[in-house]
């Protein structure tokens, strides 16, 4: 499946909630609508509140897959809302 070229990316696997979606967000508000934001982040909590989180905001989830070759570490493309 392609998915949209990010104009920037972040690397949240290392982060803990709340500040896996405080980084995404931040990030997120520095960019211009429309562009597009690749999350890396780790399975458990990251991985079922930053999607909900940035879809609550208005921004839209493009895809959210397991990268192959790093089991429990996942992409997440976002494009930043209006």
């Amino acid at each position: 499946m392609a998915t949209a070229t990010p104009d920037q990316k972040i690397d949240i696997t290392t982060d803990v909630c709340p500040m896996t979606f405080v980084r995404t967000r931040l990030k997120l508000e520095t960019m211009t609508p429309g562009q597009v934001l690749e999350v890396t982040l780790g399975a458990g909590e990251p991985l079922k509140n930053v999607p909900r989180s940035v879809t609550e905001m208005g921004d839209e989830v493009i895809e959210l897959v397991e990268i192959a070759d790093t089991p429990g570490t996942y992409r997440l493309t976002i494009r930043k809302g209006s």
